[in-house]
């Protein structure tokens, strides 16, 4: 299949995604096989809470929002002007995909495919919905894609490289399992934001969505703030309630009761707005609904902080000129290019036929 034959079929599963990207949702017209999969995408996006409780209708919108803006024929062809097609692979790609956040391994999916290779997928039972069916979709639009696609339950056989992503204990798994193939395994990574107390009130609130997406669930969201000595919190807490509505959520209020009560306990100092804690911590990984935060005293020594774990960051949210940073709000909008872990996936690919 040429590769503009890929793009052109990439682009009409954006254009189809399109109409789930809001709250209400719209049946548009010259959408090709409407008929077909409009009324079913409705219903597992809505079935999709019963095998995840974290993946709220907006949240799933917004995924798809996502992918309507990246999955248009300019960006996709953006992103393809930097690597050589001209023998394109045709090797099968284990991927082992995670389930916390909606479609979190569609950039993989469609790396794959846009290379020119094969999938073959083991889903997480939390998001195993949601893929699959707009596989059919995209094998609609363009049936050459039938052979290049499959999902499987069963033990991961006859590949010959794998993407798989999961938690820093998974990662040894997955690395003493497969590290004879070619391989992309990822670990657990969390971003961070450094303020310096002159943030505007947009910059916080658009800060706040880097906090609150997907209930803080993916490795782009926000967990833990690096604060000037006697920071006042009082705009930071305000700008967060702009999110005040997650407390409507059964699971996440379900969090916040217990990451309290644990550290009212233990006799912890905390920071409360009825809806997210904060803690003095210098770790990263926070707990859901809670923020770690840490003070400085010089911006300087936090850059070298972020450099020396850069490893364990996938994103900084901040303006001081530090490298690789992040606007604040941007952290859910990653381009093509933006790689996870900065790794890029699409010259792996591109390199299997060597």
């Amino acid at each position: 299949m040429q590769l503009e034959k890929r793009i052109q079929a990439f682009v009409s599963l954006g254009k189809f995604m399109s109409q789930f990207s809001s709250e209400e949702y719209i049946n548009k017209d010259n959408i090709p096989f409407n008929d077909d999969f409009y009324e079913e995408t409705i219903r597992l996006i809505q079935l999709s809470k019963s095998y995840n409780g974290w993946f709220s209708e907006d949240n799933i919108q917004f995924a798809f929002k996502s992918w309507e803006d990246a999955l248009t024929e300019d960006n996709l062809n953006k992103w393809l002007s930097n690597y050589s097609f001209d023998n394109s692979p045709n090797k099968t790609v284990a991927l082992i995909l995670a389930g916390n956040i909606p479609l979190v391994g569609f950039h993989d999916f469609l790396s794959v495919l846009i290379s020119g290779n094969k999938v073959l997928a083991k889903l997480s039972s939390n998001d195993k919905l949601l893929l699959p069916f707009l596989s059919k979709y995209l094998i609609a639009v363009e049936p050459e894609f039938e052979n290049k696609i499959t999902f499987t339950e069963e033990k991961l056989e006859k590949f010959d490289a794998v993407i798989a992503t999961g938690s820093n204990n998974t990662a040894r798994y997955f690395e003493y399992y497969f590290g004879k193939y070619p391989n992309i395994i990822r670990k657990n990574r969390n971003s961070v934001t450094v303020l310096t107390g002159n943030e505007t009130p947009e910059q916080l609130e658009n800060l706040a969505n880097d906090v609150f997406r997907y209930f803080g669930l993916g490795c782009r969201n926000v967990s833990k703030l690096y604060l000037p000595k006697n920071y006042n919190f009082d705009a930071f807490y305000k700008a967060m309630f702009s999110w005040k509505h997650v407390i409507n959520d059964n699971k996440y209020i379900n969090n916040y009761d217990y990451n309290k009560a644990v550290y009212l306990m233990s006799n912890l100092n905390l920071l409360d707005n009825e809806f997210l804690l904060l803690k003095e911590d210098q770790n990263f990984s926070s707990p859901i609904s809670v923020l770690f935060y840490e003070y400085y005293e010089n911006i300087d020594i936090v850059k070298n902080i972020i450099q020396s774990e850069k490893d364990n960051i996938q994103c900084i949210v901040s303006e001081i000129d530090i490298e690789n940073e992040v606007k604040f709000g941007a952290t859910q909008h990653p381009q093509l290019w933006d790689y996870a872990d900065d790794i890029d996936t699409l010259e792996f690919l591109l390199k299997l036929t060597e």
